[in-house]
């Protein structure tokens, strides 16, 4: 099978079950957003130091492609059926709830905001919590025009929470310090 098909060459692209649209369309922004998150977090994996993050990590990797493959599949239609996707990972989100309040015992308490940063592994979450952020915005506006489950945009939300957490996780057990944010004064001289 070659990579190439050229059949893009003309800025197409197919859908899964058929159809195509403008590779600017809104639900290939959504569903490109996604692909990109997951390889940020395929990225982050090899910043990440704890493996229990990194496994967990691994988990939500394999949810995203089930999450862009629904995305990339539009509602059935007069003479078109929708193929059967992954089914979405909706026990997911009550897991990433427990791994941020498990997180949440260990760490100290949040009193000031954080910048990204501290280790090379907390910095690539942090990436990959505004890369999903983004991707988050672009399933919300495709939802504003198609039908779209509201279970991604939840997934989508609580994985950044998940990604903000970890972050501050990897520093801790890195033996790093979080980037608190000062409010300056001033610029300061070089």
């Amino acid at each position: 099978m070659k990579i190439y098909t050229r059949t893009g060459d003309d800025g197409g692209t197919a859908l899964f079950g058929g159809g195509r649209v403008r590779k600017h369309e809104l639900r290939v922004d959504a569903y490109g957003s996604v692909d990109e998150l997951n390889s940020v977090l395929g990225w982050a994996v090899t910043q990440v130091a704890d493996s229990g993050i990194a496994s967990r990590l691994g988990q939500i990797q394999h949810d995203l492609f089930a999450i862009g493959s629904d995305l990339a599949t539009p509602p059935a239609r007069e003479n078109r059926i929708r193929p059967e996707t992954p089914i979405l990972p909706l026990e997911r989100v009550v897991a990433m709830e427990r791994w941020i309040d498990e997180a949440d015992e260990e760490l100290p308490e949040l009193r000031v905001f954080i910048l990204p940063g501290g280790s090379a592994g907390a910095a690539a979450l942090h990436v990959a919590r505004t890369v999903c952020r983004r991707a988050e915005r672009a399933v919300v506006r495709l939802g504003e025009t198609e039908a779209v489950s509201l279970d991604v945009v939840t997934y989508l939300n609580r994985l950044s929470d998940v990604l903000f957490t970890f972050a501050r996780l990897e520093n801790l057990r890195s033996g790093h310090a979080d980037v608190e944010w000062v409010q300056s004064s001033g610029l300061e001289p070089l």
